[in-house]
């Protein structure tokens, strides 16, 4: 039973529950910039680059027969894939970037003064005193 709760205190750390809750959130954001590489960006690229659907680039190495598929390397899907990666990563940099922000203007503002001292207090409270 010991094993079961170290695992549940761990689980419910507030720090795992965050993290789980960026992963989700990160692999929706993935689909929908996927998704919009492919369907929004990528096909006027393919145009200006021929009017061909860029996905669709590829080196056959070998030809279909009627025994076997074609052979081939697709380097359209794979650069999808690469701008898929850095619209992400840029996107992901801009959020970082306006926490990063954020989080430097609570860092300057001014802290409180700091309580007086014993000393300090002392010695008003004798001042005071003698100007009576």
């Amino acid at each position: 039973m010991g094993m079961v709760k170290e695992f549940k205190d761990f689980a419910m750390r507030g720090n795992v529950v965050d993290m789980a809750i960026g992963i989700v959130l990160g692999a929706a954001f993935g689909k929908i910039v996927s998704t919009f590489v492919s369907s929004v960006l990528m096909p006027p690229i393919g145009l200006l680059l021929g009017g061909q659907d860029f996905s669709q680039y590829m080196i056959v190495l070998k030809e279909a027969t009627a025994e076997a598929e074609a052979v081939a390397i697709s380097y359209g899907t794979f650069l999808n894939t690469v701008i898929d990666f850095v619209i992400i990563a840029f996107a992901i940099f801009l959020v970082v970037k306006g926490m990063n922000k954020m989080k430097k203007k609570e860092e300057e503002k001014p802290a409180p003064p700091p309580a007086p001292t014993k000393e300090e207090i002392l010695l008003t409270e004798i001042r005071d005193a003698l100007k009576k």
